[in-house]
């Protein structure tokens, strides 16, 4: 027959007791410690990702961007007076002098104008003329009348001599001799009237003529002017260089300031940069550069800096110091650089992709031994094209993660394989 054995039942209800004591503590420990693990680190491919070493020593800031050469110089010609196209002589492109004619204008009012222009300076020169042989024979009259005075004036002088011996000696009467005196201080006096109106009729011909001869002179200087018009109607480039662009066709009328055409100087270019606007506010004037043809490098400086930003870039013009590489002509595309300073003594790493001056930014640090890479706040300070200056965050010979790590911006670190 079956025993009943209580103490069995109660070692049952004493285990069963313990497992759930136990449940009760372990899960509430479990579920703690596994809240304070770490998620799993994401893998990542060690040769798909770029890294640089943390250095400290010299840094060179600088700038870069895109542009084109262009002329220093470039001529606009414009149309001196109102006209039309007659005949074009040349083409965009060709190499023009600086005499060479490119097209006529025609203008027949401007050619009946200079017409007028040189029949009134004719006019007035044959006035002049007229004017000065008027004067010249009236300087004559006069003194031909001075001569006949001054030589009455000696033949009285002589008679009141003779007439004072004569009655010195009683040979003579007193009147006679009274009036011989009288007679020849009278013709003294005329004959000094007459000299001194010559003179001053000889300076007044010079004033007289002066009238005549600003006349003359206006006429001259209006119909030189319609002659240049006429002559600026051969259109010409006024510089050697390359014609550019021809800006009007065959019979068509042009008003005067018209531009008619361009002509550049292909042998003197100057690169035109565009840089970003928040680079450009570090460039001077007189900074040093080099620009990248693609055919080699010409060092340059600066020269100008356009005070506008156009669509986030700012235009700056670099001269170039250097020789021309074979090839180089207008509108070639080019790369530049402008050195902004030279840093003595800075830590310094290459740029990571995400990096702008002066700015905290988390990057990757390369640790145990390559194997993860762990994230750190980084203090960035001045940039430069190719390197960042750090101010705070790393150490030299860290070796941070310069690619972009934005996939793994959830996560604090990373395993590298």
């Amino acid at each position: 027959m079956d025993i009943v054995r209580p103490e069995i039942k109660h070692k049952k209800k004493m285990r069963r007791i313990g497992y759930i004591a136990a449940a009760v503590v372990l899960i509430p420990l479990m579920t703690y410690a596994l809240s304070r693990l770490k998620p799993a680190a994401p893998t990542v491919d060690s040769g798909t990702v770029w890294t640089g070493t943390v250095k400290r020593g010299p840094m060179l800031r600088d700038v870069r961007g895109l542009g084109t050469l262009v002329p220093e110089t470039i001529r606009l010609i414009p149309a001196v007076t109102d006209g039309q196209v007659q005949t074009r002589y040349l083409l965009p492109g060709t190499p023009v002098k600086a005499n060479t004619v490119i097209f006529d204008l025609v203008n027949p009012q401007l050619q009946q104008e200079t017409l007028d222009a040189e029949y009134q300076l004719k006019g007035a020169q044959a006035s002049y003329e007229q004017t000065k042989a008027q004067l010249q024979n009236q300087l004559m009259d006069k003194r031909t009348l001075a001569a006949s005075v001054s030589s009455q004036y000696r033949t009285a002088e002589m008679v009141k001599q003779t007439k004072e011996q004569l009655g010195a000696n009683g040979l003579a009467p007193e009147l006679d001799v009274k009036t011989a005196e009288v007679q020849a201080e009278e013709l003294a006096k005329e004959n000094d009237l007459a000299q001194k109106e010559v003179e001053t009729f000889n300076d007044s011909i010079a004033s007289q003529l002066a009238v005549q001869e600003a006349t003359v002179n206006q006429k001259h200087a209006m119909y030189e002017l319609k002659k240049s018009q006429m002559d600026q109607l051969h259109i010409r480039p006024g510089i050697d260089g390359m014609l550019q662009e021809l800006d009007v066709e065959v019979g068509q009328k042009v008003t005067m300031g018209t531009v008619l055409a361009r002509v550049a100087q292909p042998a003197h270019l100057k690169a035109q940069l565009k840089i970003a606007e928040t680079q450009a506010k570090d460039i001077l004037i007189g900074q040093k550069a080099s620009v990248d043809t693609h055919n080699g490098i010409i060092p340059g400086h600066v020269t100008r800096i356009d005070p506008a930003v156009v669509n986030g870039t700012v235009t700056v013009d670099v001269g170039l110091d250097g020789p021309l590489p074979t090839g180089a002509r207008p509108d070639l595309s080019v790369e530049g650089t402008v050195e902004l300073e030279r840093l003595a003594d800075v830590l310094y790493v290459e740029r990571p992709v995400h990096g702008e001056a002066n700015s905290t930014v988390g990057i990757f640090k390369v640790v145990d031994d390559g194997k993860e890479a762990t994230r750190v706040q980084v203090q960035l300070g001045r940039t430069s094209v190719n390197t960042v200056e750090i101010v705070k965050g790393l150490e030299i010979g860290d070796k941070v993660i310069l690619s972009d790590m934005s996939a793994w911006d959830n996560y604090d670190r990373v395993q590298l394989k």
